[in-house]
């Protein structure tokens, strides 16, 4: 748990969004010089997707078509 807590510490936000309750942030992680999408809804919904450079800001626009596409499933944080 903490080789989790210090990689997320890490983490620079590049870009975050806003809207009708759905928060979207882009960040990198230097160390593994790595880019994730994050999407956390108000009612504690939660995914985390890691993307490629080239498709970065298209996954940050469209990240439910992405998480879609992968099969990824939304998990509940709010437990």
């Amino acid at each position: 748990m903490t080789a989790t807590l210090t990689t997320l510490r890490a983490r620079r936000e590049l870009d975050h969004r806003n809207s009708n309750g759905i928060d979207v942030t882009l960040s990198w992680c230097p160390a593994g010089n790595s880019l994730f999408v994050t999407v956390l809804d108000d009612s504690g919904d939660a995914f985390e997707l890691a993307v490629e450079s080239h498709k970065a800001l298209d996954v940050f626009h469209h990240p439910y078509a992405y998480a879609s596409y992968r099969g990824v499933h939304l998990l509940d944080v709010a437990a």
